[in-house]
């Protein structure tokens, strides 16, 4: 069998690990973000005959510019942010992924650099490097925010071509306000021309306003949102994301041909068309979030203060051990690589208390062991 290096693959591939989290068979996952709750049984079966709709045209080619979908997502978004926005503003791809690996195909490239702040998303770099694009990392503060002068002196030092801001961030869960977001823009375009896209996968669990309204009078500013988190719609796999139009004429260069599905647009238009229902557990779910914050932090645990539907916490001499021996109880939570600190996502409330009892446990034996140690 020949190994991949053994291939002419392109220098900055080599060596390199494909994205993933551990698929494992244990009886409590909270380990990628997920929302707890599936659809009702009515709607999954209003997406069914949505679906079969669809497949009766199998044969013939989906709408090739999501028309429908982009004037709903628009809509979506006029609706939950206040500002409005028609099919011309926004764009969608599979996954906020793929928007993200688009953005960077038009924007960046060979000889163009973009620029995150770490710890982040990791798929950041990641696309990055698919898309013949330089990575550069700026730093965040000792409490994970962005820290302006810091950030201000990163672009000047890189001078990126796309810069990348993640709010809620993920993995540690804080938020990014509205001033830090327009102090960075204005210190990108200073720079030199720069795309800034901001990253919303979590925005609808954040306690603060979305930042899709800053767009106005910015046409270098993006916005990427997702339909998997909030609406419980991750096996869909739609992106989307709010820009000026001249954003979205670039996109339409790099796209594949006919890249979302009939079956994708019939559903994600269903989705839409039920968001009340689908997002009704969003207030739930950050209550839950908030008592697991509670708990954590009355175990002694460092809790990073979360805007998204996750937490993280710590700190941990080895976090990986930690990681064991929470799944050594059944849960399955996330080492992301953040030194010292885990990522659990907030479940089901029985989800909860079965990673919360794990918690108490490991606590007690790290305690335990300590004690010992003197």
């Amino acid at each position: 069998m020949t190994r991949m290096d053994d291939l002419p693959v392109r220098d900055e591939l080599r060596g390199r690990s494909p994205y993933g989290a551990p698929e494992l068979d244990v009886p409590v996952h909270l380990n990628v973000n997920e929302n707890p709750y599936a659809p009702p049984a009515w709607l999954a079966d209003r997406i069914a005959e949505r679906v079969g709709e669809a497949v009766r045209d199998l044969n013939r080619y989906p709408d090739r510019e999501a028309n429908a979908l982009r004037a709903a997502l628009a809509g979506y978004l006029t609706r939950s942010t206040g500002h409005p926005l028609d099919e011309r503003h926004v764009w969608a791809a599979n996954g906020s992924n793929e928007v993200l690996q688009q953005l960077l195909q038009a924007f960046g490239g060979p000889g163009r650099v973009a620029l995150g702040f770490e710890p982040s998303y990791s798929v950041h770099p990641l696309a990055a490097r698919g898309t013949g694009t330089g990575w550069a990392a700026g730093p965040r503060g000792d409490d994970f925010s962005v820290d302006v002068p810091a950030a201000r002196a990163a672009i000047a030092e890189h001078r990126p071509d796309v810069l990348l801001i993640t709010s809620p961030n993920n993995p540690t869960g804080t938020a990014v306000d509205a001033d830090t977001v327009l102090a960075l823009y204005e210190a990108a375009q200073r720079a030199k021309p720069c795309l800034v896209v901001v990253d919303e996968a979590y925005a609808e669990f954040s306690r603060g306003p979305s930042l899709v309204p800053l767009i106005a009078g910015r046409p270098h500013l993006v916005v990427a949102r997702t339909l998997s988190k909030a609406f419980g719609a991750a096996a869909l796999r739609l992106g989307y994301l709010a820009a000026d139009p001249g954003v979205v004429e670039a996109l339409r260069l790099v796209r594949l041909p006919y890249h979302l599905s009939s079956v994708t647009q019939a559903i994600a238009l269903t989705v839409l068309e039920h968001a009340d229902v689908l997002l009704a557990r969003v207030e739930e779910i950050k209550a839950e979030r908030d008592r697991v914050v509670a708990e954590l932090t009355a175990l002694g645990y460092e809790v990073t203060p979360s805007d998204a539907n996750f937490v993280q916490f710590g700190r941990f001499e080895d976090g990986h051990r930690v990681w064991e021996a929470i799944l050594g109880h059944g849960v399955l939570i996330r080492d992301s690589g953040v030194p010292g600190r885990l990522r659990a996502s907030v479940g089901t409330p029985a989800e909860n208390d079965a990673f919360l009892d794990a918690a108490r446990a490991v606590a007690k034996e790290l305690s335990g062991e300590r004690t010992r140690s003197r």
